[in-house]
């Protein structure tokens, strides 16, 4: 199968996909692959709705801990993806950083205690029966959570999120690979 744009629901009856860009294949997977492993920032982008949310992230690292600088934001990699960027030689560059909306949550009070949190407004709410799709800028780049429709933020609130980074996609800035997943 040949996934356009336009045709993303094929996706759910192919067993095998084939992603292409000005006729380069970017990845042959599974559905489920191509939205949890994509090789590379094209397929990430890609594949899901909304979009995935992307972000200029500066690397650091500090003996066997890695963090992501995005503005005055920082973010703490797990042990997995930060040996990664480690063992790839990271320290100091700029990389893109990938996370699906559906992994930006409202923050809890354990959030707020750690204070890893992004603290924003809510530019735009919309509503889509059993879920809502929040807009808010991240240090000038706009970004999109997907909540149930039970959230309270409405247009206008202000919020705190954190990111699920279990579930962060870090890609090279210069080859738009996927470095973790």
């Amino acid at each position: 199968i040949y996934v356009t744009h336009d045709q993303t629901e094929a996706m759910t009856l192919g067993t095998r996909i084939v992603v292409m860009k000005d006729g380069f294949i970017k990845q042959v997977d599974t559905p489920t692959n191509l939205y949890n492993k994509p090789a590379n920032l094209f397929v990430a982008g890609f594949i899901g709705s909304p979009q995935m949310n992307f972000f200029d992230a500066l690397c650091k690292v500090d003996g066997d801990k890695v963090s992501l600088q995005i503005g005055s934001s920082s973010f703490p990699v797990p042990a997995e993806k930060a040996k990664k960027l480690i063992d790839g030689g990271y320290n100091g560059k700029t990389v893109i950083l990938g996370i699906r909306p559906e992994d930006v949550n409202e923050a809890t009070e354990a959030d707020l205690s750690n204070g890893r949190t992004i603290s924003c407004d809510i530019k735009f709410y919309e509503l889509l029966g059993a879920e809502v799709y929040l807009y808010f800028d991240l240090e000038g780049m706009q970004m999109t959570a997907r909540t149930a429709a039970s959230t309270k933020l409405r247009t206008g609130s202000k919020a705190q999120f954190s990111l699920d980074m279990e579930k962060i996609h870090v890609f090279d800035k210069e080859t738009e690979e996927t470095i973790t997943n």
